[in-house]
């Protein structure tokens, strides 16, 4: 059976190779589209177990509340999220994502936005009293990660709190191929840009074989309560 993964791998090597780190994503979603047999690895169609487990466990504020989604993919998140009453910016970096969740999800009150972690719009800045990312540091260069988790971070409202969801290696293990698993020390990323560390967990997955994962929460301080 074909890796559902090796189109992603084999258009991420290429695009990294000619210095567009971020194009492949597109050309992923695009392929996706018109082939079937293209696999979107990171897409199931339904809302990531781990952001479910968490707003079960945590029960965080998001009726009513203004919440943001990075890298949303083909919406499912977001629309978990704007179900249970919130307002949701959800944006990525592939116009063809985009537009599928839009067409997959059009009566919710969502905002879909084609943008970049590097380019993202002032206007969200510091707006969102919570803030997904599921799985985006993770298909990224980790040079280019510190920059994206402090782009996450600007989002969080004083405040508010910020979901991260990865798969997780331990020092010594090898990177090997994308999705490249983060060190559990790069969530440091968000601490230096001004979040605090609520909780922090490491699980193992359903996957099959089993993936390790790291589950955290972050908060922003808010100056009017201190």
């Amino acid at each position: 059976m074909t890796d559902r993964r090796s189109t992603a791998r084999d258009l991420a090597r290429r695009a990294l190779a000619r210095g567009e780190p971020l194009a492949w994503f597109e050309e992923l979603y695009a392929a996706a589209a018109v082939d079937d047999s293209v696999g979107v690895p990171w897409t199931d169609l339904e809302p990531s177990p781990e952001l479910i487990a968490w707003l079960e466990r945590a029960r965080p504020e998001v009726d009513g509340r203004r919440v943001c989604v990075v890298g949303t993919g083909y919406g499912d998140d977001a629309n978990h999220l704007a179900k249970l009453g919130a307002s949701v910016v959800a944006f990525d970096c592939a116009p063809t994502a985009i537009a599928r969740a839009a067409e997959r999800f059009p009566d919710q009150d969502i905002e879909w936005l084609v943008a970049e972690l590097r380019h993202l719009p002032e206007r969200l800045r510091l707006g969102f009293d919570l803030v997904v990312e599921i799985n985006t540091l993770q298909v990224l260069p980790p040079d280019l990660r510190p920059a994206a988790a402090a782009a996450i971070a600007a989002l969080v409202a004083p405040g508010g709190r910020l979901f991260v969801a990865a798969r997780l290696r331990l020092p010594g293990e090898s990177e090997g191929l994308m999705p490249w698993p983060l060190l559990e020390q790069e969530l440091g990323a968000f601490e230096a840009a001004g979040l605090h560390a609520r909780e922090r967990s490491v699980l193992m997955d359903g996957e099959d074989p089993p993936v390790r994962r790291i589950v955290a929460e972050f908060e922003r301080p808010d100056p009017s309560l201190g």
